[in-house]
């Protein structure tokens, strides 16, 4: 399984324990406030109208997605934010991309240089791994949905490609169709539609101890305040996965 598609699914478990905790809403009201810089109408503003779309789906409350859009216009309040990219190797090489929203580059910095060192891996410079992923619209069906009609539905539709090897299917888009591709879904069959990158080459990790440290690198960089997105290349086979589940 890849390592996008694992952690797709991780996610999803640990997304709905962060938003009892309230701190999904500090990531998501930080990426709508970064959006809404390109203009503060989601009508008009794709970028912003899926980050909106996201924070929905979490259960975010409308006030603190006008506080986050009005922030980022510059007509709230609140420190502005600055959008980093982090690039490194973690355990057996594998390649990993944590992006960041961050009023303190220097904290954010060394947070995620401290959690790489932590967990055997290596901080790099810009561009080190970034060659490895691809920008694409990612598109998560709800449980409980057919699978082959799913997936036949979005094939016709122009997707890229299907990952139907879970509970839930993955669908991936070219950026730009993203949007069309979950409309004509439709909403009872979406759980959620966003654009991340996407490794283009895998590492296979066929060894347990680094299999562990891995997971336990993709989740310290995600339990980050400052980080809203993390991926990475690893495939790990699914006995190994069993055994860490």
């Amino acid at each position: 399984m890849s390592g996008h598609s694992k952690w797709a699914s991780i996610k999803h478990k640990k997304g709905a324990a962060d938003a009892k905790r309230g701190k999904i809403f500090t990531k998501l009201g930080n990426e709508i406030a970064v959006a809404a810089r390109e203009g503060a109408d989601p009508t008009m503003n794709f970028k912003l109208r899926l980050a909106v779309a996201k924070a929905k789906q979490a259960n975010m409350p409308a006030g603190n997605i006008e506080r986050s859009i009005a922030r980022g216009a510059g007509t709230g309040e609140g420190a502005a934010l600055e959008e980093l990219t982090y690039e490194g190797y973690g355990p057996a090489g594998v390649a990993i991309m944590a992006k960041a929203l961050t009023d303190n580059r220097n904290r954010t910095a060394s947070d995620v240089k401290s959690s790489f060192s932590k967990f055997g891996g290596n901080l790099g410079g810009p561009g080190s791994v970034a060659y490895m992923f691809d920008q694409k619209g990612i598109i998560l069906a709800k449980s409980g949905a057919d699978k082959d009609d799913l997936a036949l539905k979005a094939i016709e539709l122009g997707a890229d490609d299907i990952d139907d090897s879970g509970e839930q299917v993955i669908i991936y888009t070219a950026p730009g169709e993203l949007e069309k591709i979950r409309d004509e879904l439709g909403e009872d069959n979406v759980e959620s539609a966003e654009v991340k990158l996407i490794p283009n080459q895998s590492v296979l990790v066929e060894d347990e101890q680094k299999a562990r440290t891995i997971m336990r690198l993709m989740e310290a960089l995600d339990d980050l305040d400052d980080v809203v997105e993390v991926t990475s290349n690893f495939d790990i086979p699914e006995e190994i996965l069993e055994k860490l589940e």
